[in-house]
């Protein structure tokens, strides 16, 4: 996500630190929590060393690296555009990495940096804070003019976060350092205490007064009023783990929960369902950028499987099951179609059965039953399945139940967005099938370097296409668009009037695509198939 144009994070930072009104700001330790930190209407995000480390599952000791620190704050600034504050603990080192760090940040779009005078590596502030050892005040301020000088932009902010109160120092030394950070270039001032009462930070801000801008952090002090703050002139308000913290309480109570019970039900509506996690995760931006810019997929195809005969030339392999189910390697011919639709994500598969359609089984596909199967050929099964899905809203690949192919034609097949397209292998002297498939094709190129960027078309198909005018052997794949499925309903049903087309195949409805001049685009390969004719073929089909 981006900011507004010319208005970059730092700046918008820098305008809630100069604000005239008390703002606040809210811990996020990840992309997710950072855009439900923006969600909640909140102007800026807290990136809490104390959240960060521990959604790492370390200690807040720089247990986690600035590096993972750094890759961490990527994402989160990627999700939002409101400005972040990181909390840079002691500034991971010297003044030289702290020159680093600030590059580092600026590239990540990272609006400020929040550096505490302690020594690296730094302790929480809320684990024996008055027995920690404070950075000296001196190199502390040489750290922060080395960030100053290396930020370009000039909105970026650095607060510098005085621990004079957590290490038992008291008010004079907390504004000595102050004063002296200030001076030396910082933006403003985060003063922390770990009393349950405001006693400490009051004091500071009423001595203070109004030299720059107060950060205050109220984790331990949360019954104050925030009447309170606003009346005493603070600048920010950081609620600074919490978050983090009512996740940690949801998802103890959530795995507890399911380790005592064993079931989603108690748990499910309590919840937020994954859809709500989608759009978090801007899913849908993503599907309409897959549809901008990638090819067409099968997502949005169906299939029709013509399976509805014996195949009586297997012989005993089909006296009880038609040869769909016959198996090759374990698996049904059948599955294997299946297998290669699905590995594209076509789901939607319509199977047309017939012989021994009890036999045909598999599951997760839909079946239409052509009980003419003995009578009948392709063409009034095509029919039948196109009166069942109706009006398709998707394109359609019609295909056999006794022809494996590789994923690679199904796949190809979906990129193209005229209403008919097929498949012919140009290696056509090698196949056998071609007879039954439908003969030789003549196409208005043949497969060569010339045809790979041109789109060719089907000019003639069938036996009696002369071997001089043959460019290769259908491969029994048709794709139509829904507007195709529309115009083939209407021209199957003037075909299937006339008797004598009751046994009439694919091959004759393309040649009569043809004769009414409707185009047939034509995709080349070589091999990637292999039609099942004969127990040969079944032999060879172990190794395709």
């Amino acid at each position: 996500m981006s900011s507004t144009p010319g208005i970059t994070p730092a700046s918008q930072f820098r305008k809630l630190l100069l604000s005239d009104q008390l703002e606040f700001i809210c811990e996020a330790h990840n992309g997710l929590s950072a855009k439900i930190v923006q969600e909640a209407g909140f102007k800026g995000i807290w990136a809490s060393g104390l959240s960060i480390s521990a959604q790492f599952g370390v200690r807040d000791n720089n247990e986690a690296s600035w590096t993972q620190v750094l890759d961490n704050l990527e994402f989160m600034s990627d999700a939002t555009t409101i400005p972040i504050l990181l909390d840079g603990d002691t500034g991971y080192g010297n003044f030289n990495n702290m020159q680093r760090l600030v590059r580092k940040l600026e590239q990540r779009r990272i609006a400020a940096v929040c550096i505490e005078d302690k020594l690296f590596p730094k302790t929480n502030s809320f684990i024996k804070g008055d027995a920690q050892p404070m950075a000296d005040m001196h190199e502390f301020c040489g750290k922060i003019k080395a960030g100053k000088d290396a930020q370009t932009d000039p909105d970026f902010c650095i607060i510098a976060r005085v621990e004079s109160f957590i290490c038992g120092w008291g008010l004079a030394e907390a504004l000595r350092r102050a004063e002296a950070y200030r001076q030396a270039g910082a933006d403003g001032i985060l003063i922390h205490s770990a009393l349950s009462v405001p006693d400490e930070i009051l004091s500071f801000k009423q001595e203070w007064g109004n030299r720059c801008p107060v950060v205050i952090v109220p984790t331990k002090y949360y019954a104050t009023p925030t009447e309170v703050f606003r009346q005493h002139g603070f600048s920010i308000v950081i609620w600074a783990n919490h978050l983090l913290r009512s996740a940690v309480s949801a998802m103890q109570k959530t795995a507890s929960t399911l380790k005592e019970q064993e079931h989603l039900l108690s748990i499910e509506d309590k919840v937020a369902p994954v859809a709500e996690i989608f759009r978090l995760q801007n899913a849908a931006e993503l599907q309409d950028a897959e549809d901008r810019y990638l090819p067409r997929g099968a997502e949005n195809t169906g299939a029709i499987v013509l399976a509805a005969s014996r195949g009586e030339e297997l012989r005993e392999l089909t006296e009880h099951q038609p040869k769909t189910m016959v198996k090759i390697q374990g698996t049904p011919i059948l599955g294997h179609i299946v297998d290669a639709y699905n590995a594209v994500g076509i789901k939607d598969i319509t199977v047309v059965r017939g012989y021994k359609k009890e036999a045909v089984n598999l599951p997760n596909l839909r079946y239409l039953d052509n009980d003419d199967f003995a009578d009948t050929g392709e063409l009034d099964s095509l029919q039948k399945a196109f009166r069942m899905l109706k009006s398709p809203s998707k394109d359609l690949l019609i295909s056999y139940g006794d022809v494996l192919f590789n994923k690679y034609i199904p796949q190809a097949l979906c990129q193209e967005s005229e209403d008919f397209v097929i498949f012919v292998d140009s290696d056509w002297q090698n196949q056998s099938s071609y007879v039954r498939l439908g003969g030789f094709v003549e196409c208005s190129l043949p497969n060569s370097k010339k045809a790979f960027n041109a789109k060719v078309y089907l000019k003639q198909l069938g036996n009696a296409v002369g071997r001089e005018q043959t460019h290769g052997v259908w491969m029994g794949f048709l794709k139509v668009s829904p507007a195709g499925a529309a115009q083939l309903q209407t021209i199957l049903s003037t075909m299937m009037a006339d008797p004598l087309n009751r046994k009439a195949g694919i091959p004759y409805l393309l040649q009569e695509l043809l004769k009414r001049q409707l185009p047939i685009r034509v995709l080349y390969t070589v091999g990637h198939w292999l039609d099942i004719n004969s127990l040969d073929d079944l032999v060879q089909a172990g190794n395709f």
